[in-house]
């Protein structure tokens, strides 16, 4: 059964009744889901790039100029997707007793010697797109690196015209950093 764009704008939302959502996570997926979600996603933002994937509520990667880059809702750029988009995000780390029981008072507060909770914040709208909790001196996580063009390709049955190699680039950004030290 194919559903209304309406339907589906809706389910993004949280305004469909149970019984709709129900009816919807139970049949198959439309052939053309993916491409209404895009829709939906792409008359939302305020710039023309093309969506290609969403990554997060606010987050997305984007054909730009020949090159693919991690964007913000409000328009913020975060650069190539293949880099952790985090490493261009304010980040505020709540690593002490103070800030941790801002969130979780009194006996819920968890040891700031073990481990602390990083919330990421858009520099251009100030969104939080993530927050992860890690013991004390973790590296920034990268939790979702997509291969594109094998989507696109072997999944959708439609190659993107310029593909790109699939690495993280993530370390480009940290050299780029140690230079200016």
């Amino acid at each position: 059964m194919e559903h209304s764009k309406e339907d589906l704008k809706d389910l993004y939302d949280g305004n469909l009744r149970w019984e709709k959502v129900k009816e919807i996570m139970s049949q198959p997926k439309d052939n053309d889901r993916f491409d209404k979600y895009i829709e939906i996603l792409q008359e939302r933002v305020p710039w023309s790039e093309k969506i290609l994937l969403p990554l997060n509520e606010h987050l997305h990667v984007v054909q730009k100029d020949g090159e693919r880059i991690v964007k913000c809702d409000c328009g913020q750029e975060f650069g190539d997707y293949r880099r952790n988009w985090k490493l261009s995000a304010l980040i505020y780390a709540r690593d002490d007793r103070q800030k941790l029981e801002e969130i979780y008072p009194g006996v819920k507060c968890p040891d700031p010697d073990l481990g602390e909770i990083r919330e990421y914040y858009c520099p251009g709208c100030g969104s939080m797109l993530k927050v992860e909790s890690v013991p004390i001196g973790y590296p920034v996580i990268f939790e979702f690196l997509p291969d594109i063009d094998s989507f696109y390709r072997d999944w959708l049955g439609r190659p993107l015209p310029d593909e790109k190699e699939y690495k993280d680039l993530s370390q480009e950004v940290i050299k780029e950093w140690a230079t200016k030290v």
